[in-house]
């Protein structure tokens, strides 16, 4: 890992103040004159560029999450930080999850790409394999059959850190949420829980029970970035600021589009989007992307692996180059270049 060092003072991103959901916010929410972030504005516009493209394919919402932590509970998993740490990152994504109908296609793909290794898990017949990277984890894949006749469908679920599941639950159903999966204990791992957001995106909320990893440069093959594209960017970045209590900036958008950056102890989190123009139908999800040194040489290896390029590579203003991709069996995530020395660091 590199350490975040490289800082950016703020200069034209407006802060919105969105402490509550749209649906029972005060009329006339402030706006903070122009606090900014140049590196994010640059991050955003590539990634922006993906969401916004043509051929981008919605991430499937999950018909029935409770299977995939229903089994992680009765495992022994590994802890989220080996060895433990005393960080808090509250609204840090900490965890991603594939749910798929052939973790041996998802194992020998994702390997193959990143170079993950795997420790496997079997429980009642049924597997679940924890990636790891130079020794640390970096994702969970977890096996669920489907029904004779039915698509066979993978998708990525993402887990942000918490402080304690139980109250976050309960703000989250206050505030419009459903709750997928009630919070529960997975030894080893602390306690988790799966909810719709009210718009319908699906995510879990972790309370590591090592702490959460250290807020570090993602190494190549690591996950880097985190977006939610959904139909009204501004609600649902409150729902989420009243879960986390994250900063919300505003960057420019072009054609009605809102593009809000979450971020928590001056650091860039994720982001919410306004879904493409063309798919405007689509339902709420979240998007995962992974730190690659080439995007053009991951995406061809994307190919000749067996899975798709959903948006083929492009380049920003400012030289970084980001894609869009699925596995063999459709689960979507973003490939996304970033230069070494800088960061996701945010100064006032």
């Amino acid at each position: 890992m590199q350490t975040a060092i490289f800082a950016v003072a703020p200069r034209s991103i407006s802060v919105i103040a969105l402490k509550r959901p749209r649906s029972v916010q005060s009329p006339g929410a402030a706006v903070y004159p122009h606090a900014t972030h140049n590196l994010i504005a640059r991050l955003l516009t590539v990634v922006f560029s993906v969401l916004t493209a043509p051929a981008l394919i919605a991430q499937p919402a999950l018909a029935q999450p409770v299977q995939l932590s229903a089994f992680a509970q009765s495992t022994q998993l590994s802890a989220l930080v080996t060895p433990s740490s005393s960080e808090h990152h509250v609204g840090k994504v900490v965890l991603v999850e594939l749910i798929t109908p052939d973790i041996a296609v998802a194992k020998q793909f994702y390997g193959a790409l990143f170079g993950w290794r795997y420790r496997d898990l079997k429980v009642a017949g049924d597997t679940y394999a924890e990636a790891t990277l130079d020794g640390q984890l970096v994702a969970g894949l977890v096996h669920r059959p489907v029904a004779v006749g039915a698509r066979r469908q993978s998708t990525w679920l993402t887990f942000l850190a918490v402080r304690d599941v139980d109250a976050t639950r309960a703000l989250a159903v206050a505030n419009g949420a459903k709750v997928l999966l009630a919070p529960h204990t997975v030894p080893n791992r602390g306690r988790e829980a799966v909810f719709a957001d009210p718009q319908g995106a699906v995510f879990g909320v972790l309370e590591s029970g090592s702490g959460d990893p250290y807020d570090e440069l993602p190494d190549h093959g690591e996950w880097i970035w985190s977006s939610l594209s959904t139909t009204d960017p501004e609600a649902n970045a409150g729902f989420y600021q009243t879960l986390f209590d994250y900063d919300v900036f505003e960057l420019p958008a072009e054609h009605g589009a809102r593009h809000l950056l979450l971020a928590s102890d001056n650091y860039a989190r994720a982001s919410a989007n306004t879904l493409p123009a063309n798919r405007p139908h689509s339902p709420p999800h979240w998007l995962n992307y992974i730190h690659v040194e080439d995007v053009a040489a991951s995406s061809a290896r994307v190919l000749a692996l067996g899975g798709r390029v959903l948006v083929e590579a492009r380049m920003d203003r400012h030289g970084g180059r980001v894609a869009l991709v699925a596995d063999p069996l459709g689960a979507p995530f973003g490939l996304l270049e970033w230069p070494d020395a800088q960061s996701k660091e945010i100064t006032r």
